[in-house]
């Protein structure tokens, strides 16, 4: 594991007053940077609010240094070392950061409120594709072509979804990425899905006050059997954001900054 000595050579962009109360640790997804929180980050109900954002890179992801150990307990424990550090209580994770941040919370990391931006509960949840290339990503051989192949067409497939004026800065950050890491990277992804199911119960159990958060039309899956049981839990809140798909805080920043605002403030 890193010791918080090490946590300087992470790719880690810090905004907001340096004096403020609240401190947030912000997560991108999985092969993203601190530059998709950008225009999260610089909306109104953040840029002015007495709040420290602290993004950092998930190790390894858009060409940043992985960890020695890819498990998602060892992010988590990674994660929750860094936000105790630098005295971050709320954490806002995207995707496989907020899967994450899910993880720290469930393990016993982190204790403070979680916002989390389309996470997957489920293997079922996440694209059928994404599963294919796991399972080719495993066999010999092969395994060792289909990433390469893969992280070529991705960055274009990807661009059609993001807003004209963010889409050539994003592409070139989601470009950064080994594909030799993402293929590991994955394949412990899927594997801890498979350990434990659903997550639902794991979020659950963990008692922290968690925001779930999906665009409306999310490429993240959620079977009803999940959302039935998130709307039951006392400590879980619902949010849906509309004209927003799986990169709710680029499609949608101004509503997704005005809930971190209210969590980290509340």
């Amino acid at each position: 594991m890193s010791s918080p000595e090490e946590f300087h050579a992470w790719d880690v962009r810090e905004s907001g007053p340096a004096d403020a109360r609240r401190r947030v640790l912000l997560l991108p997804g999985g092969m993203c940077s601190t530059a998709f929180y950008d225009d999260m980050t610089a909306a109104p109900a953040l840029a002015s609010a007495p709040v420290r954002l602290v993004a950092v890179t998930l190790p390894g992801h858009a060409g940043t240094v992985p960890p020695r150990d890819l498990a998602m307990e060892n992010y988590a424990a990674l994660l929750g070392a860094f936000a105790a550090q630098r005295g971050c209580e709320v954490v806002v994770g995207h995707s496989l950061g907020a899967n994450v941040a899910l993880e720290m919370a469930a393990a016993g990391h982190f204790t403070g409120p979680l916002v989390l931006l389309s996470p997957t509960f489920s293997r079922t949840d996440e694209p059928k594709a994404l599963g294919v290339a796991d399972r080719l990503g495993r066999l010999p051989g092969i395994g060792a072509l289909t990433w390469p192949a893969l992280m070529k067409v991705l960055p274009r497939l990807m661009a059609a979804g993001l807003p004209a004026a963010r889409r050539e800065a994003l592409v070139a950050e989601f470009r950064k990425n080994d594909p030799a890491f993402c293929r590991r990277e994955i394949r412990h992804y899927f594997d801890y899905l498979d350990r434990h199911g659903s997550l639902v119960s794991r979020l659950r159990a963990s008692g922290a006050p968690a925001w779930v958060v999906r665009g409306d039309h999310d490429e993240i899956g959620l079977t009803a059997e999940e959302r039935a049981a998130l709307d039951d839990s006392p400590h879980v809140t619902m949010v849906t954001v509309p004209g927003a798909g799986h990169l709710v805080m680029v499609d949608q920043p101004a509503p997704v900054a005005e809930l971190v605002a209210r969590v980290a403030l509340g």
